[in-house]
């Protein structure tokens, strides 16, 4: 499902499905407003007009975390990768979720109105485990900011790396367990590396990891190591890499080899599901979500779809790119539910952008498909000539502009 487009996608559910469901307005409600929650609610609307698509979410704009690394260093502004809802009319509610009531089908809206539906599709993103590392919570993070939900944190941690002492040190902690944007935070440290170059020269960027490895290791390693020398280092769980509590008063931070202190500290929590997701009974004792591989209905509550970060879709990455292709399996799925047939196999493509100069970059793919068995990935594709990595920066900008238009509209481009 993910590697076909709108227009085709519009053509093959028209065809199948108007019919069956023209006798009957449903209602499908599409709770948050992501890259998974977004294209599913625009794909529906353009398969099946006649039915009615509600998109609720409490914020009229959304800032993407794909790009945001790069308004940390200024490459880009934070208007380049905001975007909103205006155009959408009735079709969206800026109200928030605040209860599930799955027997009766409805949705409790912060308001206190009451909204029916016929299928329920949540895509609550991500929420942070405060307290993981011990002493992190939203106080704490308004000095050691996490910046790993876009937007006034991102500006936060850029005002901070502009204001330090050249010959500073930049702290970057990244969290145990399944998260947001695997590859970001190494992305993160090389374009902050790249303008410490230019600006703060003598200064360092420490990543400790509560990992062992990370995405593209090797390349990411070689890149600084020609690029960056003696400038980022990376510190893993066996190297105490793990940063277990944080003293945002004193602006330091413990490991197993004692206590750090660093001139901007970026501490990236633990994730789990959106509140709503757990509030609803949606997660299992894994803490995310679990699906059905070919429908992302819940296994949990019928009727419910759960897509994007929130769900269990291992070994998709928690992407843009991988909500994106979920979105429009998703809506594939609902129409099919409700024309009373049974969801095929989907297929998904999957990438990953990573900027490690203003102008290279590195890139990981990912082919899967869903079956009775669960979700699966593809063997890859071999390159002959992969691209450079310049061409991959070039590549990059391609895609996001690509996948902002297929999931928001051409026309979202939100307020400065």
């Amino acid at each position: 499902m993910g590697v076909i487009g709108r227009r085709q996608f519009t053509g093959v559910m028209t065809a199948g499905l108007l019919g069956a469901t023209r006798h009957s307005r449903a209602r499908v409600i599409v709770v948050g407003g992501g890259f998974a929650g977004s294209t599913c609610a625009r794909y529906l609307r353009q398969a099946a007009p006649e039915i009615e698509v509600v998109l609720v979410d409490p914020d009229n704009r959304y800032v993407t975390c794909p790009m945001s690394n790069s308004v940390l260093t200024g490459l880009r502004s934070l208007k380049s990768i905001t975007f909103n809802r205006d155009g959408l009319g009735k079709s969206y509610v800026r109200e928030r979720v605040t209860e599930i009531d799955a027997q009766r089908r409805r949705v409790l809206l912060s308001g206190g109105k009451y909204l029916t539906y016929d299928r329920l599709v949540v895509a609550p993103g991500i929420r942070f485990l405060w307290g993981s590392p011990q002493g992190y919570d939203e106080a704490a993070s308004l000095r050691m900011p996490h910046a790993w939900i876009a937007g006034a944190q991102t500006e936060l941690l850029a005002a901070l790396l502009r204001n330090m002492r050249d010959g500073g040190v930049v702290a970057i902690s990244v969290p145990a367990g399944p998260m947001r944007c695997p590859p970001g935070p190494f992305e993160r440290a090389s374009l902050i590396a790249a303008w410490l170059q230019q600006h703060k020269p003598r200064s360092k960027v420490l990543i400790f990891d509560a990992n062992n490895h990370f995405p593209k290791q090797d390349v990411f390693a070689d890149f600084w190591q020609r690029s960056y020398p003696g400038m980022v280092q990376w510190i893993p769980v066996v190297e105490n890499g793990e940063v277990q509590r944080v003293d945002p008063t004193r602006m330091t931070f413990q490991t197993a080899g004692g206590e750090h202190t660093a001139d901007v500290i970026n501490i990236i929590p633990r994730q789990a599901p959106g509140s709503i997701a757990m509030e609803a009974g949606l997660a299992s004792a894994r803490g995310w979500c679990p699906v059905n591989p070919q429908t992302f209905e819940s296994t949990l509550v019928p009727d419910i779809h759960v897509i994007g970060d929130a769900c269990i879709a291992d070994p998709m990455p928690k992407a843009g790119s991988a909500a994106n292709a979920q979105g429009k399996a998703c809506a594939r799925a609902v129409l099919e539910a409700l024309a009373g047939r049974r969801a095929a196999e989907a297929s998904f493509e999957s990438v990953c952008y990573s900027l490690v100069a203003a102008d290279e970059a590195l890139s990981i793919h990912g082919s899967f498909r869903s079956g009775a068995d669960g979700f699966q990935q593809l063997p890859p594709a071999g390159e002959i000539n992969p691209p450079s990595a310049a061409q991959e920066a070039l590549n990059a900008r391609t895609w996001y502009d690509g996948i902002i238009a297929d999931a928001f509209g051409s026309n979202s481009r939100g307020p400065a």
